[in-house]
């Protein structure tokens, strides 16, 4: 009889495709980001604040936080998976990793709309 662990890998493909695109929407925003900061007349506090108040720059700003955190998610799980081997710690991890990741997306949020 084969013996299965609760949390197991064979996320194969589908970890494989969302580390790539999440990497490609990352680095579209990382050349957005650079392209609006060399078209600014200066980079003073006032231009700054009038970059960060366009609707395009915090939905932009908001995707590619989902993007890293999807990104770490997929690497830190893959890593407990393959180093941590008692399925309560792993657990116990994912959970703390989910928590503050989650902590992250809301910070993020916070600080873009001042909610």
């Amino acid at each position: 009889m084969v013996r299965r662990e609760a949390i197991g890998a064979h996320y194969g493909l589908r970890d494989w495709l969302a580390q790539r695109v999440t990497a490609v929407v990352m680095a579209v925003y990382t050349l957005l980001l650079i392209v609006a900061l060399l078209g600014l007349p200066r980079l003073d506090f006032q231009h700054w604040k009038a970059l960060w108040e366009l609707p395009l720059m915090r939905f932009a700003t908001v995707l590619f936080a989902l993007c890293l955190l999807l990104h770490a998610w997929v690497g830190v799980r893959n890593i407990f998976m393959d180093y941590i081997k008692p399925t309560g710690l792993r657990l116990t991890l994912y959970a703390l990793v989910i928590l503050a990741l989650i902590w992250f997306g809301v910070w993020t949020v916070q600080i873009l709309w001042g909610v």
